[in-house]
């Protein structure tokens, strides 16, 4: 055993010595499999950190959200409504909600506008979110003014700048008392623009929402699993997206290990045709690509995945940024909680590693089992 394990130091020895004496090209190689192990792990610890943090808000999400569509479109929706649908068996409690969106010409931007249940600010002052704060340099005490709906101006004073804590949801929005959003929106007093519902039991969200389209028609019921779905459609789609992109350096890769598993270099062949003079067995020689290739890739991996993990975690994926904002003039600036699946590692290891190594084996098996004069001649 002691014998079998020094002779595999021996041999590993010599494997890092022969890596080192073609420094560029197993350079260049480590350089580029470690690129792809590092879009392909950014990609996957980006799209399940943000999948978790945002379920972790989306537990906060009504249980069921009451809209109402006139051919297919939103409109607000009657305060009459809300007390037709809490004579329904299971529905525990129903609160309307006031919300919005406003585009401001000044920074282009939209924002979101809520009266929130508690702690709303007083008529003429407003709460904003740290990117409107960072777009329009306002701050608290500062008077912000917009056009309502019918042009007419109207100007608050900021009461506190939302913190730059909670970005992820706060960064375009702004809180404002109702009387000030109904004179802003001209949505009128016996309206809103949905409704929310809290119901007894949980298993009872779908029967309650078929009762409330039987009742009200034209209201639309959408329970809390449908926005969660639609989230993590939205998180898998932006994520497929860098994938694309990715497919060209693993496409790149795949032809890169498909010419190393065609054949070996003429160097390398002369090389193991020399072990074999001097003494090697082919089990040898096996053992000896064997801890090339694992040097190789395990080096990338390992560089990889940890430089994945700083750009995710730490630089808030500043590389694919440019791609998830699209179009947002307001994108939010915050970190995501560190969150790695165990399965994504296995799997990125299993894509990238096990091939390599596999690759690296073959065409040697094949010139090591040939006579050592015909492989030197």
């Amino acid at each position: 055993m002691a014998g079998s394990i020094e002779r595999q130091r021996h041999i590993l020895d010599f494997t890092l010595a022969a890596l080192l004496r073609r420094k560029a090209k197993n350079g260049a190689l480590l350089t580029v499999y470690t690129l792809i192990i590092f879009i392909l792990s950014s990609v996957l610890f980006f799209g399940h950190a943000l999948r978790q943090q945002a379920q972790g808000m989306l537990r906060e999400t009504p249980e069921i959200i009451v809209q109402r569509t006139l051919s297919g479109r939103y409109h607000t929706i009657p305060l009459s409504y809300a007390d037709a649908i809490k004579e329904i068996r299971g529905v525990s409690s129903v609160e309307p909600r006031l919300w919005g969106y406003h585009y401001d010409g000044n920074s282009m931007a939209n924002y979101t506008i809520v009266v929130p249940v508690e702690d709303a600010p007083p008529e003429g002052s407003i709460d904003i979110g740290s990117g409107i704060s960072k777009v329009r340099l306002a701050n608290e005490r500062d008077v912000m003014g917009f056009n309502g709906f019918d042009g007419t101006p109207h100007g608050f004073t900021i009461r506190k700048v939302i913190s730059s804590e909670s970005q992820l949801v706060s960064a375009d929005l702004i809180l404002m008392s109702e009387r000030d959003y109904r004179a802003f929106s001209g949505i009128p007093a016996n309206h809103a623009i949905d409704l929310v519902l809290k119901v007894r039991n949980p298993k009872e969200y779908t029967t309650i929402a078929e009762k409330i389209t039987r009742l009200l028609p034209d209201t639309r019921p959408i329970i809390r699993n449908e926005i969660q779905r639609t989230y993590n459609a939205v998180f898998s789609w932006r994520s497929g997206v860098v994938l694309v992109i990715f497919s060209a350096a693993a496409l790149a890769f795949a032809i890169f290990a498909w010419d190393k598993a065609s054949g070996l270099s003429a160097e390398e062949r002369r090389e193991i045709g020399i072990l074999k003079a001097v003494g090697w067995e082919t089990s040898d020689v096996l053992f000896m690509k064997f801890w090339e290739g694992v040097a190789v890739s395990l080096t990338a991996y390992l560089a990889g995945v940890s430089l994945a993990y700083l750009h995710v975690f730490f630089t808030s994926s500043c590389l694919f940024t440019p791609l998830l904002k699209g179009w947002s003039t307001l994108y939010p600036e915050f970190k995501l909680m560190p969150s790695i699946s165990f399965g994504q590692l296995t799997a990125t290891f299993l894509l990238t590693v096990v091939p390599y190594v596999i690759t690296t084996i073959l065409p040697s098996w094949r010139a090591a089992t040939i006579d050592p004069d015909a492989v030197m001649r």
